[in-house]
């Protein structure tokens, strides 16, 4: 069995048992995340930001301003405590809320969008889901 990249201590915090690889993956999702919530032309905004249908109960512009407003501070805390041993539960809860938003923007924004084109996705797009998907994996058994 792998090493898990987080665990529950008995204190209650979270170890964070990432390398500076995995931190540096991390911090690039993180700092994504940020990123397309400002700018307009980032590649993952339309994901973050989609057009809103009236008809909708789901796209209640206001209903869609606190989500995006959970977004963007999920992601502030998540890339403040980047370089933690140990988080607390709000920290955990933002690295996975953030890294969710990551996964989807970057299955999105290459086009997979179904279980064929996952199978057709080029390799190191392939690794970049696996490892976010590992992460959110082993984060989620703590929390």
């Amino acid at each position: 069995m792998a090493n898990r990249l987080f665990a529950r201590r008995r204190d209650g915090r979270i170890e964070v048992r990432l390398n500076d690889a995995g931190r540096a993956i991390a911090r690039e999702a993180f700092a994504h995340v940020i990123a397309a919530e400002r700018d307009p032309e980032h590649d993952w905004h339309v994901t973050l930001h989609p057009p809103i249908t009236p008809s909708s109960d789901l796209d209640d512009p206001l209903a869609t301003l606190t989500r995006q407003s959970d977004t963007s501070s999920n992601a502030e805390v998540a890339l403040a405590s980047l370089a933690e041993q140990y988080l607390s539960d709000a920290q955990a809860w933002a690295w996975m809320c953030t890294l969710q938003v990551a996964l989807r923007a970057t299955a999105t924004a290459h086009g997979i969008l179904s279980d064929d084109r996952l199978e057709s996705a080029d390799a190191a797009v392939l690794s970049e889901i696996h490892t976010l998907q590992q992460f959110l994996f082993d984060l989620s058994t703590c929390l």
